[in-house]
């Protein structure tokens, strides 16, 4: 069998284990009829399915390449075996956070220390200024730039287009490039974005809990441009679509999400919006654009973009917090009570995050570690904030690419 053939049992393994994880497939755009034929009868035993991924796997690895298709296979292999690892936890296997982040994603998360997280406090503290703990003061810093609701959806929109703008002189999108917006609640995700397939995204946002003015563009462009839309889109282009367009790969009409591909998806989107928005960039646009858009004081823009500055260390809070409570050292109370604490999250806030961790589990790592690992591979080509154009280039590259994080040495 060819790989093209490897290919096809591969998205339908991927469909079948869907039927017994809801959140596993995040998106296909695949045969019609084989999405029929998986969710007809009874779901296939999960047994019989880790047996199919192993032989999946036995196959690619045989099965001989065309030129140009070696990627292809370390792109299978990476996939299958993240495949095989997940059916295994459906099936009651116990692994530790660490490990199930090393199957799932290729990587395996470094510890954060408290002393760090501490050290990031403290100096977060001088930053803030005044009296109190660090937590209050951060709330209290944050409650000045929260969004109306009545005004969410213009900022929203306005933050979008300009990362849309930002993206198309950089990036090919195809001539369908669409994206739609929808405000929903209930969820344990802040924004969620649903590629829909032929250049279309359905990207919701939650709105159980007050939307701060920095996360407007975080989530326009870590959901849309140059974020999860762009890089589904530019894989779909590239390898998706049939000659000689693309290269008619089939296994890039379905997205698993336990998988090593979220590593790469979550990292770049996260590190897309520094791309867009670098430094003077995004307080210029903050300020000048967004604030005013949202009925806020505009002269609290550059404050707040050094108190975001001190946060990037205090995101690797939740990879610390979910470690230690899916592998039993702290119950859900404390888990919260350390989120507070150094995610400087309020309770509600930390109750959510845990809500995710949850569902998500060892995910997590893939926001604040992927997007480290993406800037480091991105500036070892020499794409460094002095030279934005590379910068530019061999981030779009990445996300258009087939690449897994073995592939990039993370």
């Amino acid at each position: 069998m060819a790989l093209s053939d490897w290919a096809s049992d591969y998205v339908n393994l991927v469909l079948a284990v869907g039927r017994h994880d809801g959140d596993f497939v995040d998106a296909y755009y695949g045969p019609a009829a084989w999405k029929t034929v998986a969710e007809a009868g009874e779901p296939r035993p999960l047994p019989a399915l880790q047996v199919e991924a192993q032989r999946i796997q036995a196959g690619v690895a045989a099965a001989e390449a065309l030129p140009g298709e070696d990627v292809r296979r370390d792109y299978l292999l990476g996939q299958l075996g993240a495949v095989e690892a997940h059916l295994r936890r459906l099936q009651g296997h116990r692994f530790s956070f660490d490990e199930e982040a090393e199957a799932l994603y290729q990587v395996r998360p470094p510890h954060l220390s408290v002393a760090t997280l501490e050290a990031a406090l403290g100096r977060l503290s001088q930053v803030l200024g005044g009296t109190g703990s660090v937590q209050e003061r951060y709330q209290a810093a944050r409650a000045r730039i929260i969004i109306p609701t009545e005004r969410v959806d213009a900022v929203f929109q306005a933050a979008i287009l300009e990362a849309r703008e930002r993206t198309r002189k950089h990036a090919s999108l195809p001539t369908s490039d669409h994206f739609s917006v929808e405000y929903v609640t209930g969820k344990a995700w802040s924004a969620y974005n649903w590629y829909q397939g032929g250049g279309t995204s359905l990207i919701q946002v939650n709105l159980d809990l007050p939307i701060a003015i920095d996360r407007a563009l975080d989530l326009a462009a870590h959901e849309g441009y140059p974020g999860h839309h762009v890089y589904n889109a530019l894989l779909e282009q590239r390898f998706a679509r049939p000659q000689p367009e693309g290269r008619d790969w089939v296994e890039f009409t379905i997205y698993p999400l336990f998988s090593p591909q979220s590593l790469i998806a979550e990292g770049t989107a996260n590190f897309g919006i520094e791309v867009a928005f670098p430094g003077v960039e995004r307080l210029a646009f903050e300020r000048d654009v967004l604030f005013p858009l949202a009925g806020l004081d505009p002269a609290d823009a550059e404050r707040w973009a050094l108190v975001q500055a001190e946060m990037k260390v205090l995101a690797f809070a939740d990879n610390e917090a979910a470690r230690a409570y899916l592998d039993g050292s702290l119950d859900r109370a404390a888990a919260e009570a350390f989120l507070v604490r150094y995610s400087l999250r309020t309770e509600a806030q930390a109750a959510q995050r845990l809500r995710f961790i949850d569902t998500y589990r060892s995910y997590v790592i893939n926001y604040n570690l992927g997007e480290q690992l993406v800037r480091e591979w991105v500036e070892r080509q020499g794409g460094s904030v002095s030279n934005p154009e590379l910068r530019w280039s061999v981030f779009v590259d990445l996300i258009s690419s087939p690449r897994l994080p073995k592939a990039l040495g993370l």
